[in-house]
């Protein structure tokens, strides 16, 4: 425990959203959207959304639903409250402001609701604990030093193929994953549903660690806590190579955040599934 202590440093952050290349192509504009922030000084939040590509306005409704749900995590900090207090209750409270800010957009522009679908996301870790708030698809993934990457939620897919869940469903909206629990996590990525099929092995239902391994070694690196914006923009550019368009024409939404110095996690062992 002694020795872990002594690798902690402040939350250093690497985010970035990209365009993809069937939207480029189809004059559409990037419909991820994503926030991140160090509240109280030892708290991260990392929020993503993927606006539905059927949906009218779905940057717009991304862009909004992350912007409330940070507002509403916020609050909950303002009012003298910890991580360890966020219930289900709450986080659901939190969803609700989404779905609401949403609404009352649609009313402003004369749209329907379903014209503003997006997904949502959210990862929220202090020292002691980890919360956890998801609907619709993407994932998040987590690990502690000396341990493996493991994913939180698997992706919520539809019945259909490329179908999912929005914040803007009621049936979503009373159905959303949720996790709050005491645990130290060191590392913690947030991706959208354009990167999946990059990190996540469908079949095992795990978590392509390599992936994350050299991901996370410059964010590591970095001197100084918060988002660093020049790394940023390299994952930025990375996200829209060639590399990686040539493997997935969606819009790419990553955020890495650690505070660790940590060499790379061990492999994970083949029985590993959920966190």
């Amino acid at each position: 425990m002694g020795d872990h202590l002594m690798d902690i440093q402040d939350w250093r952050i690497v985010a970035a959203s990209v365009i993809g290349t069937s939207h480029t192509k189809a004059s559409l504009p990037c419909q991820d959207a994503h926030a991140c922030a160090v509240l109280e000084g030892d708290v991260v939040v990392l929020i993503a959304s993927d606006g539905a590509g059927s949906a009218k306005h779905a940057e717009v409704g991304a862009s909004l639903a992350v912007s409330e749900l940070m507002d509403s995590i916020r609050g909950h900090f303002d009012d003298g409250r910890d991580l360890a207090s966020v219930t289900r209750e709450i986080a659901h409270g939190w969803l609700e402001n989404v779905s609401s800010r949403i609404a009352h957009q649609a009313e402003l522009d004369g749209a329907t609701v379903r014209d503003f679908a997006c997904t949502i996301l959210a990862a929220i870790v202090s020292p002691t604990h980890a919360c956890c708030v998801q609907i619709g698809d993407g994932a998040i993934v987590m690990r502690n030093r000396g341990d493996y990457w493991a994913y939180v939620f698997w992706p919520q897919h539809g019945e259909y193929a490329n179908t999912t869940a929005f914040v803007t469903e009621p049936e979503a909206l009373a159905s959303f994953e949720f996790m709050c629990s005491a645990q130290l996590v060191d590392e913690v990525a947030v991706f959208t549903d354009g990167l999946e099929a990059l990190v996540l092995h469908f079949a095992s239902k795990s978590v392509h660690g390599p992936f994350f391994d050299s991901s996370f070694r410059a964010v590591r690196a970095l001197p100084e806590g918060g988002q660093d914006q020049d790394l940023s923009d390299k994952l930025g550019s990375y996200l829209g190579s060639a590399a990686i368009c040539d493997r997935t024409d969606d819009d790419k939404t990553l955020l890495l955040a650690s505070r660790t110095t940590a060499p790379a996690p061990v492999p994970a062992p083949e029985s590993a599934t959920e966190a």
